[in-house]
């Protein structure tokens, strides 16, 4: 029983993570395809280049509040429900792990938008969120302060994660909190940072996209 109900929060992780927010709001608003703009990303990045600022501020907060939805149902789902796998259990804060890598996953490769999607960072802080919402408040505070100072919306995402990744180490020993949630924050960083190997290449040659 519990093996479906992993595998339904799964399916309702991607599905909820493929919703192209981007797209819909920057179609709605100015009837443009931001994946025909900037990067052709559907991200709240891409939003702001060819929508503006304030709809990829509301791209960044539907994208956040799907993630954090998906990974709060995999606990509601999962319950109290627990099996064991040799050394291994299994259980709800198992689920959100899983159903955090799967929001990831349809929010890079959408299923809604012929498999095009973001980068994750909006995604990964939703997910944090709902995980351990300390670490990801000091996460989006350097993202935000690092993006606006530099101007480069990739190097505050990058170290916005990274920071959250850094402080998850002491939380997790300080508050035993589960192992598992670290694994996470460790594998969803290298998806995100691999999301953004050419925001890297361009950074390296100082050829990066600006903000504003």
């Amino acid at each position: 029983m519990i093996i479906t109900k992993f595998i339904v929060t799964m399916i309702i992780g991607y599905l909820l993570g493929s919703i192209p927010f981007g797209l819909i709001v920057s179609k709605l608003t100015k009837g443009v395809d931001v994946r025909q703009y900037g990067s052709g990303k559907t991200g709240a990045t891409n939003v702001m280049r060819a929508a503006g600022t304030k709809f990829g501020a509301l791209t960044i907060a539907l994208d956040v509040a799907k993630a954090a939805v998906a990974v709060m149902l995999a606990k509601l789902v999962v319950g109290s429900d627990v099996i064991s796998l040799g050394t291994v259990l299994l259980n709800w804060q198992v689920a959100q792990v899983v159903t955090g890598m799967a929001v990831l996953a349809g929010h890079s490769w959408s299923v809604f938008a012929k498999f095009k999607g973001g980068r994750g960072v909006t995604t990964f802080f939703g997910t944090m969120f709902a995980i351990y919402p300390p670490a990801a408040l000091v996460g989006t505070e350097v993202w935000a302060a690092v993006a606006l100072h530099s101007r480069h919306m990739s190097s505050g995402s990058i170290l916005g994660i990274i920071a959250t990744w850094c402080l998850m180490i002491p939380l997790t020993i300080a508050y035993d909190l589960p192992p598992i949630y670290l694994a996470y924050a460790l594998a969803a960083m290298g998806l995100v940072i691999y999301q953004h190997r050419d925001n890297i290449k361009r950074l390296r040659q100082g050829t990066e996209r600006r903000l504003f």
